[in-house]
């Protein structure tokens, strides 16, 4: 299929470098790839920028989006969505959701699980296994400031990480190094170019929403008082993702000194009582994180340690049987168990 006449010459290196050094990887395998798109400015230039990269690179490139039925213009959306992929000459798959608030973790994170699950879905049926996110550096300092308020710890502060595998998808974001001011000012040059206008979310400045919240009271601040901190936070996202990594080496190193059973659902308490505290708090993320229990507060964490202890020091001759999300942490004979 013929390259569409403005493509050849649009962007930016500093949009494009990022987007080839990613393909570049992907394309020897001579495999497809995604790009998910809501119709925004961020996703629709990284859609451009990744089609000019992959025809250079002889790339088979989607366009997916995801429908979540919120909002009365989400049928908008997605024309608007086709028309661009049709622009660019690429395949389009969209999918609608219904968004289940019911767990009550909010509609930010039910529509972000929605999303995922369909995403992988479409990306089944096209055959696609790396898709590429649009998130970029204001994105990422956003989700630092977010982590910091509430209390996450070395890992929650590594934020995004470049490279993330899901549902049995890999997800690359090439642009976190990247600043929305360049997003979009490309976004404006394609509509002159084009005459295709991003679409824009009324959600992201209704600050009921709490990523809108920090986007619209706090940045204006940290901009006035402290210009480029975005670019400061998401190099604090980098230094914690390289501590994280070695946290990660210490834990596996303790975790295979606890005499675990062979499919890791159990322990040796009297081999955990032998760390240092830090460490034993440590190698219990790990544990739970390795078998996809999401992390406990750092109250319930204490709590569970503590009464671990004292089964050690009542010499086992008590039951311990902790209830956790949908998991039960249990201590028998010795040996801690996940059930």
């Amino acid at each position: 299929m013929p390259e569409p006449d403005f493509l050849g010459s649009f962007g930016s290196v500093q949009l494009l470098a990022p987007v080839d050094e990613v393909l570049a990887t992907i394309a020897p395998f001579r495999l497809p790839v995604g790009v998910a798109v809501s119709g925004g400015a961020d996703s629709a230039m990284l859609l451009v920028h990744a089609a000019r990269i992959a025809l250079q690179r002889d790339v088979e490139l989607h366009a997916f989006h995801v429908h979540h039925g919120l909002q009365q213009v989400a049928d908008t959306w997605r024309e608007q969505v086709h028309e661009l992929a049709q622009k660019l000459r690429l395949p389009c798959h969209s999918q609608r959701v219904a968004v289940d608030t019911s767990r009550g973790d909010g509609i930010e994170s039910a529509a972000r699980a929605a999303r995922y699950q369909a995403l992988a879905a479409m990306a089944q049926k096209a055959g696609v296994k790396h898709l590429l996110l649009a998130h970029h550096r204001d994105d990422q300092a956003e989700t630092v400031l977010l982590r910091l308020l509430r209390g996450a710890g070395p890992h929650g502060m590594g934020a995004m990480a470049p490279r993330m595998e899901r549902d049995g998808l890999i997800f690359l974001r090439p642009w976190l190094e990247v600043s929305r001011v360049d997003i979009d000012d490309a976004a404006r040059a394609f509509y002159q170019a084009t005459g295709w206008k991003s679409v824009v979310d009324p959600t992201n400045s209704e600050d009921r929403y709490t990523r809108s919240a920090v986007r619209e009271r706090l940045a204006p601040q940290l901009n006035d008082r402290w210009p480029g901190w975005q670019a400061v936070l998401a190099r604090h996202a980098r230094q914690s993702r390289e501590a994280v990594e070695i946290l990660d080496e210490v834990a596996a190193e303790d975790f295979a000194s606890l005499e675990p059973a062979e499919d890791r659902l159990s322990f040796s308490l009297a081999q955990w009582r032998k760390l240092s505290h830090a460490r034993q708090a440590l190698v219990l993320r790990y544990w739970l994180g390795m078998h996809g229990v999401r992390m406990p507060t750092e109250a319930r964490l204490n709590d569970l340690m503590r009464q671990m202890r004292q089964l050690h020091a009542l010499g086992h001759d008590r039951a311990m049987n902790v209830k956790h999300g949908d998991v039960t942490i249990r201590c028998t004979r010795g040996r801690v168990l996940l059930k």
